[in-house]
């Protein structure tokens, strides 16, 4: 599956770089013995699997991605043990052109930020947002946008969402979809579904799906916000997008959707 702009105008979303401080200049010389222990773990049969099911193949979404072959698990484990790694040492491990590298920094920096002070938090903030584009296939978005950056824009201005989700980046796109993730856990659904609504056209088969899921977990907890979506837009979005929409309602109000009929 080729990688598509959804709008020949929009632009990857620019952020600062995360300054350096003398702190940092130190920090990294932990980073040896972390890589070390992932070579370890790493299972090379395990990660020619990982290439294929993450499409890293020429033209596909995840094309020039690298796998070592760690189980999720192990990466887990391995973000709580070194939780208290610095930041330059989590910027180091997220600019790695191994995919695991990046999901361990992604791992260490949720933690960090749900146990953070404000300073940590906002510290953690930048970071994620001046690593974006290293935040590059969908299990990295998943695991980490809700808990960073709706987490933190919980409270605050959240138009940053909105340019996310013009971006001709996929991967920025879809961490304002699982953004939202966060506000609807809270009983807040307004910004899912408007960024459902913007996102009606796009080409991305992975935002029908990550759109559907957002308006499906809407639907748990208010089936009338999500149903009054629907019935708007059954018609116009896309068979994939619907599908997860819907797919736990019961199967009559399922064949309505998928006839058009709401």
């Amino acid at each position: 599956m080729a990688i598509r702009p959804w709008r020949p105008a929009g632009s990857r979303v620019e952020f600062p770089a995360m300054p350096r401080t003398a702190a940092d200049k130190r920090a990294p010389s932990r980073l040896p013995a972390v890589r070390a222990e992932l070579r370890r773990l790493a299972d090379p049969r395990q990660a020619k699997n990982l290439q294929w099911f993450f499409k890293t193949g020429p033209g596909e979404y995840g094309e020039g991605d690298v796998f070592l072959g760690l189980r999720v698990p192990d990466l887990r484990r391995m973000s709580r043990e070194h939780r208290d790694l610095s930041l330059a040492a989590v910027r180091s491990l997220l600019g790695s052109r191994f995919h695991e590298e990046r999901m361990l920094a992604l791992f260490i920096l949720v933690l960090r930020y749900g146990r953070g002070d404000e300073a940590e938090r906002q510290a953690v903030f930048r970071l994620y947002l001046a690593s974006l584009r290293r935040v590059n296939n969908w299990d990295l978005v998943d695991c980490s946008a809700p808990h960073i950056v709706g987490q933190h824009l919980l409270g605050r201005d959240r138009r940053l969402l909105y340019r996310l989700a013009r971006s001709r980046s996929l991967w920025e796109r879809r961490v304002a979809v699982l953004a939202t993730f966060w506000f609807v856990r809270e009983g807040q659904f307004t910004d899912s579904l408007r960024i459902a609504g913007l996102l009606l056209a796009d080409g991305e088969d992975l935002i029908h799906k990550a759109t559907g899921w957002m308006l499906r977990e809407v639907g748990k907890r208010d089936p009338q916000a999500a149903a009054g979506f629907l019935r708007r837009h059954c018609q116009t979005m896309s068979r994939t997008m619907l599908r997860y929409a819907i797919e736990k309602l019961p199967e009559a109000e399922r064949r309505r959707y998928m006839l058009g009929l709401g």
